[in-house]
């Protein structure tokens, strides 16, 4: 039986990467990507080495990362970009091979075992990933490569950034087994308590642990956890569509202050559709349910979804119906805290759909086809090239950049 060839590819710092890469005057300075500062949540969803270096750490707050390092540059997330790249680098990918598992929007399994009896040795397929990804996208990757995807993701996170690690069959022991525990895929915060609680602090020592002690203290993640220590990990590459999502694809917003009223409510829906139709639009999608969160001034969360009459990926259409579910069910007691929308249930753009009857079939097309342009026009001159007058100076949401066109959005009747 031929042995199995795994590669874990990994995107180095991919968001403060990405954003190096697309403005090179960032690349001497720390950098952070992230969430907007003027929002009571603004924290660092992405960092550089510089930016490391000081000891800054993703999710914690702005405030904290800049006490940290006070020259540090904080830029905002780009999704479309961060979507982009992820796309290409998974083209290059699939050059050497169909079998590619996404694990996050940056990483990736790749099961080259059919492929290097034509194309090379799976490390020499890894070093033509590497030097065509620096080449053709101006970013870098950290590859592991192994028999197994346990050992292939262990082997990319050994050694960063631009790096190949090999873990064999044959002395994976002698490899991997000192390391700690917390490296291996599956052990994380609460997990590495527990078994350091019984003097287990390395790979090698879950290895050698009698597996009916993992079985009585974690049950069945403890017993994949002594498999993956053994090199036992038989889980294939699975394939899936990772442009897209298959369920849902949503976006919340905090207020800067507290929403007190629906019309309030109403401008910060709208904004939030707007995001989610770019992304159904991105996506090639449309949605056929609508979903809402609200979290309350004292921080609790109510939910609530429901089907939408015709599937649609309209901004308008969404925020609607969203607006509509939120009436039908909220009822005041306390102010509003945050608010998340979510498009549910997707299905592809091309899906037949039977138009309700109380539905008016041609105020409909019109809404699509002015939403259709809209989008063009954020997609070729940006996002805030025409916004929702209602949007304009809401001192309750955060400040976006001044537009080019604005268009009148007043408050469903």
């Amino acid at each position: 039986m031929t042995e199995r060839a795994i590669l874990h590819i990994d995107m180095n710092n991919f968001y403060a990467s990405v954003e190096c890469m697309l403005n090179p005057e960032l690349k001497p300075y720390p950098i952070a990507v992230c969430g907007d500062q003027e929002e009571r949540h603004g924290i660092v969803l992405a960092k550089n080495y510089k930016a490391k270096a000081f000891g800054v750490s993703t999710g914690e707050a702005i405030w904290q990362a800049k006490q940290k390092c006070p020259n540090l540059i904080v830029v905002p997330p780009h999704y479309e970009q961060y979507m982009k790249f992820s796309k290409l680098a998974r083209e290059i990918y699939g050059r050497y091979t169909d079998l590619i598992e996404p694990f996050g929007m940056d990483e990736v399994w790749a099961d080259v075992t059919g492929c290097y009896p034509f194309v090379g040795k799976p490390e020499a397929i890894a070093e033509e990933i590497r030097k065509t990804i620096t080449f053709e996208l101006g970013l870098t990757v950290s590859i592991g490569v192994s028999f197994n995807k346990i050992f292939a993701k262990l082997g990319s996170d050994m050694k960063k950034p631009d790096a190949i690690t090999i873990i064999p069959k044959e002395s994976f022991k002698e490899k991997i087994w000192h390391l700690p525990a917390s490296d291996l895929l599956g052990v994380g915060r609460a997990t590495e308590k527990k078994l350091s609680s019984v003097g287990i602090h390395t790979i090698g020592q879950i290895a050698q642990f009698p597996v009916d002690f993992f079985q009585r203290r974690l049950g069945k993640c403890g017993v994949d956890l002594w498999r993956f220590a053994n090199g036992l990990d038989e889980s294939k590459v699975t394939v899936r569509e990772t442009e897209a999502p298959d369920k849902s694809v949503g976006h919340g917003m905090t207020a800067l202050q507290d929403l007190e009223n629906s019309a309030e409510v109403w401008t910060f829906i709208l904004e939030l559709c707007q995001d989610i139709g770019h992304r159904l639009y991105v996506f090639n999608k449309k949605a056929t349910g609508i979903a809402i969160a609200i979290r309350d001034n004292e921080l609790f969360t109510k939910q609530w979804q429901c089907g939408i009459p015709v599937a649609t990926q309209s901004p308008s259409c969404l925020a609607k119906e969203a607006f509509s579910l939120f009436m039908r069910n909220y009822n005041w007691r306390r102010p509003i805290r945050s608010l998340t929308v979510r498009a549910i249930n997707l299905v592809s753009l091309d899906t037949p759909s039977q138009l309700d009857v109380f539905v008016d079939a041609e105020k409909l097309a019109r809404v699509e086809a002015l939403d259709q342009t809209i989008e063009e026009l954020r997609y070729r001159f940006g996002k805030d090239i025409i916004r929702n007058a209602c949007l304009l100076n809401n001192p309750k949401m955060s400040a976006k950049g001044n537009p080019n066109i604005i268009m009148p959005t007043g408050i469903p009747q």
